[in-house]
């Protein structure tokens, strides 16, 4: 058995290599996500399309189909070289892409993102599953935080880059530019030596014949801990996607700013903030496991509390109250805006790391899949949805504001995650 203490089988230019590659590939998927936030506007105009159609677009179209694919990606990189299936999955994600950057309709472009989830579907799998084979237990968190930042990294080029590439040269050019990287990347990956499975956590055993999918599922399901993490994670991205989705449309109906001005303050002061906290968390996750492995569960706990409070203060922060930065006048809320984003993300690094620990080599893209499937429904899909139904609903009463107290919804799914990191908790203690 390969102990944390014994030497990589993996060179270290490698195994940093390889994340590097996997964390790009993310952060251009997520670029994909989350430039959907810059075009909310445009796209809706053109179309004539409500709050509630641009929340399926965005979100709940997406979600379903990636929902579909989903298990059956993770299924697909438990049994054949994942590096393959990566690299597969890259290329559908990438002409799906530039498809949407040609869509004559709604319901095309409806359809196209739909298509765009089925490439994405094997990424996160793929790739939680090689890093648990390149980086031991006691540098996993921070491993899988620096490929975790690529969402907030995706934020800050989309929100900024993004919104000048839309509104210099329109959401269609920007779909077809965000495409073409991820091919790249795909040809590249088809160069890498596939990671030996189970290379940390278990000893080398004999081949046995692999468990169906629902078997393997019904597995999972067993482990009491792991139901509870998955479940605290969809919960998570819940409040937090649709916050990162709706956050610019907020800035400019309740803040009276551009979009460009919009897309570069949520790029870069809540990206920004949360790719610093996503990697904090996971090197401080490391550093403490060690002395007790409770932190792995009070770090996140902690982190969701303080963002709770930042969140709230930050959407009902007065619109009038602003400060000077460099010259330019910013609203006084983006103070509240930097200090959630910063402790927002403190669950990601350690729970992703506990859940490779729970689970085996041999099973571990499925159970990611569950889990970012999940986070998917809930995060890309009903979030998103939810607050711009909510939005619709109360906009006869609050007019512009509606979307302001329609995102306040992220504070209660964030208090249930919280709640489902005690289960956590309480069923390791039960089983110990």
């Amino acid at each position: 058995m390969v102990t944390n203490d014994s030497p990589s089988p993996v060179p270290a230019w490698r195994r940093h290599g390889l994340l590097f590659l996997l964390a790009l590939l993310y952060t251009d998927t997520f670029i994909g996500r989350q430039i959907m936030a810059v075009m909310i506007e445009p796209i809706k105009q053109e179309f004539n399309a409500s709050d509630t159609a641009m929340g399926l677009v965005s979100g709940l179209a997406f979600a379903g189909v990636y929902a579909l694919f989903g298990l059956g990606a993770g299924r697909l990189a438990d049994r054949f070289p994942r590096t393959r299936v990566l690299a597969a999955s890259a290329l559908i994600w990438s002409a799906t892409t530039v498809l949407c950057g040609f869509a004559t309709g709604f319901a095309v472009l409806v359809m196209a993102r739909m298509l765009v989830a089925i490439g994405e579907s094997a990424v996160t799998p793929c790739s939680i599953s090689m890093i648990a084979d390149l980086y031991p237990a006691n540098r996993r968190a921070f491993a899988i935080s620096c490929y975790s930042t690529a969402p907030t990294l995706a934020a800050i080029i989309a929100m900024s880059v993004g919104a000048w590439l839309v509104e210099a040269y329109g959401w269609r050019t920007a779909f077809i530019v965000v495409g073409i990287p991820a091919s790249l990347i795909a040809f590249v990956m088809l160069l890498i030596r596939e990671p030996i499975r189970g290379t940390w956590d278990h000893p080398p055993t004999e081949p046995r014949a692999p468990l169906s999918l629902l078997a393997t599922l019904r597995s999972l399901w067993a482990i009491r801990p792991y139901r509870y993490l998955v479940l605290a994670a969809g919960m998570s991205t819940l409040g937090a996607n649709a916050y990162g989705m709706w956050n610019a449309t907020f800035l400019v109906r309740s803040h009276g700013l551009d979009l460009q001005q919009a897309g570069i303050l949520a790029g870069f002061v809540g990206g920004g903030s949360a790719a610093i906290g996503m990697l904090f968390s996971g090197w401080f996750t490391d550093r403490l496991i060690s002395a007790n492995p409770r932190w792995q569960l009070l770090i996140p706990q902690f982190g969701h509390g303080v963002g709770i409070v930042a969140m709230a203060t930050y959407l009902l922060w007065p619109a009038d109250s602003t400060m000077m930065l460099f010259g330019h006048s910013i609203p006084t809320a983006m103070v509240w805006c930097a200090l959630n984003g910063f402790f927002a993300v403190w669950w990601v690094g350690p729970c992703f790391s506990m859940i490779t620990r729970l689970v085996s080599p041999d099973s571990r893209a499925v159970a990611m899949a569950c889990q970012t499937v999940l986070v998917t429904l809930f995060g890309v899909g009903i979030g998103p949805l939810a607050v711009g139904a909510f939005s619709d609903l109360m906009t006869p009463v609050l007019a512009l504001e509606s979307l302001r107290y329609s995102l306040l919804l992220g504070c209660i799914s964030t208090a249930a995650a919280m709640v489902c990191l005690h289960w956590v908790h309480s069923a390791q203690q039960t089983s110990a």
